[in-house]
C-alpha cells in the first residue's frame, strides 16, 4: 500500500494548527483539497484522525500517536528534498582577492573546482590594494603583515621577496650582481618603498647606493617590467615561482628578504558544512595553504 507524501504533509500541517484552513493557506490548497487528502490517508490506515466538528477539528488518540510518530519524518523527507533541491541550482559566490593571487596562483587551479561544482558561479574581484576591500564578498584573499581582525580568518602562507632579472641582464652582469645594484634601475612594489633597503641590509650589501628606483603599483607590473629588462625586480616568493620555473626571470641573488606579509583567507559570514560558501573556502585551503617556494636544484 502507497501512501502519498501529500497526505501526510496535510495531515501534520492540520495536526499543527487544528485548522484545514491554515494547513491550506501554509500548503497552498484549498480547504476542500486538505481535507480530501486527509480522508484518503484515514482510508489507508483504516482509523481516524481528527474528529470533525462543525467549526472546528480536534485529533483523535490514534491521531495524536501518529502525528508524533510521522511528524519528524516527514520534517526529516521535507529538509532532504529541499537540501538536494538547493544542490542542483545554481549558487553565486563573490570573491575579492589581489589581482596578482588571480592570475599566478587561482587561475591555474581554478578548473579544478568548477569541473567538480559546475552548480556553482563564482565571481571574481581582483584588487590592487587592500583598501580596495569591501564586504559586499563573500569570500575575501588578502595579503597582510598582521592577522585580520574580522570573519574566519586562515593563514594560508607567507611571502618572501627575491631579487631577479631577465637572461639578458643576467648574463651582462655575471661577474659583479652587487655592482649590477647600483647601476641598473631597481624596481618594487609601491607598497613596500624601502624593501630594496631592506633587503641590503639582510643580504649584507655594504655600498648600496641605487642610482634609480622605480615603484610600480601593481605586482604583475613588477615583474613585467624586469621581464622586458627595465631592471632588477624584488619579486614576491613563492607567488612569482612560475616565472622562474618558465625562464621569464633567473635570480640575480639567493638571499631573500623574509617579511611578515602572508596571505589569509577571510570567510566573512560563518557557513554550514557543504554550504558551497563552505566548500569553496575548504577547496582554497587544501590547495593553497603551506604553499613553499621550490628549493634550488
Amino acid at each position: 500500500m502507497q501512501t502519498p507524501i501529500r497526505g501526510l504533509r496535510s495531515f501534520c500541517f492540520a495536526a499543527r494548527s487544528l485548522s484545514f484552513k491554515h494547513a491550506a493557506n501554509e500548503l497552498y490548497l484549498t480547504p476542500s483539497a486538505v481535507s480530501h487528502q486527509i480522508k484518503q490517508l484515514e482510508e489507508q490506515l483504516g482509523i481516524e484522525l481528527f474528529v470533525r466538528k462543525t467549526r472546528s477539528i480536534s485529533l483523535t488518540t490514534a491521531g495524536k500517536d501518529f502525528f508524533e510518530a510521522i511528524s519528524p519524518i516527514v520534517s526529516t523527507l521535507e529538509s532532504t528534498i529541499n537540501e538536494f533541491s538547493q544542490m542542483q541550482q545554481n549558487t553565486n559566490l563573490t570573491i575579492t582577492l589581489p589581482e596578482f593571487f588571480a592570475s599566478e596562483l587561482l587561475m591555474p587551479r581554478l578548473r579544478e573546482w568548477t569541473s567538480a561544482h559546475p552548480n556553482i558561479n563564482l565571481q571574481m574581484d581582483t584588487l590592487k590594494t587592500r583598501k580596495e576591500l569591501t564586504r559586499h564578498s563573500d569570500l575575501s584573499i588578502v595579503l597582510s603583515s598582521n592577522k585580520p581582525t574580522e570573519g574566519v580568518v586562515t593563514e594560508l602562507f607567507n611571502l618572501e621577496y627575491i631579487p631577479a632579472c631577465n637572461k639578458n641582464l643576467l648574463a651582462q652582469w655575471k661577474d659583479d650582481h652587487c655592482k649590477a645594484l647600483n647601476q641598473v634601475p631597481l624596481i618594487l612594489h609601491k607598497a613596500r618603498p624601502w624593501a630594496w633597503h631592506q633587503w641590503a641590509e639582510k643580504a649584507g650589501i655594504v655600498d648600496f647606493s641605487p642610482t634609480q628606483i622605480i615603484q610600480i603599483d601593481s605586482m604583475f607590473g613588477v615583474a613585467r617590467a624586469a621581464q622586458q629588462g627595465m631592471g632588477i625586480a624584488l619579486i614576491p616568493l613563492p607567488i612569482s615561482q612560475s616565472w622562474l620555473d618558465e625562464l621569464w626571470l633567473y635570480k640575480l641573488f639567493e638571499r631573500p628578504l623574509t617579511t611578515k606579509d602572508k596571505y589569509y583567507l577571510v570567510q566573512h559570514e560563518p557557513s554550514n558544512v557543504n554550504h558551497p560558501l563552505d566548500l569553496f573556502a575548504k577547496w582554497v585551503i587544501a590547495t593553497f595553504k603551506n604553499t613553499q617556494t621550490k628549493p634550488i636544484d
